[in-house]
């Protein structure tokens, strides 16, 4: 099924390509010399469905990496909160196997970790023991 609806997208595009490229085919210049339009010292001559394809194709890229470059924040958090997942996934799986956390015994089951949001010393904001 995806292969018929990648056909049934590409064909119709790849058809109007080449429409569009015999349509266009006459050939213009285009000058990098803002100073001299009639005989430009840097310029090229191609045929015109080259050249609004190549903008096409540029604008595409230009776009993609702006917008990969406005979600950078969005990936990197994507990354910290993935970690912090394993990491959690990790710590559980450890728990679970350690048979001292089913026993219930204090004195073997592991330390909690530092980011537990309370302050050192088992206290809380007020200083209250925990």
């Amino acid at each position: 099924m995806r292969k018929f609806l990648t056909a049934l997208v590409l064909i119709p595009l790849g058809l109007f390509f080449v429409i569009f490229a015999v349509a266009n085919r006459h050939l213009v210049t285009v000058s990098f010399d803002p100073f001299n339009s009639t005989y430009p010292a840097v310029g090229v001559t191609l045929p015109l469905f080259v050249v609004i394809i190549a903008v096409a194709i540029l604008g595409v890229v230009a776009g993609g990496s702006a917008t990969w470059f406005r979600q950078r924040h969005w990936r990197r958090a994507a990354r910290q909160h993935e970690a912090e997942a394993r990491a959690a996934r990790t710590q559980l799986a450890d728990l679970r196997a350690s048979p001292a956390a089913w026993r219930g015994d204090p004195q073997h089951l592991p330390a909690l970790t530092q980011g537990s949001g309370y302050g050192s010393g088992g206290r809380d904001k007020q200083g209250a023991t925990l």
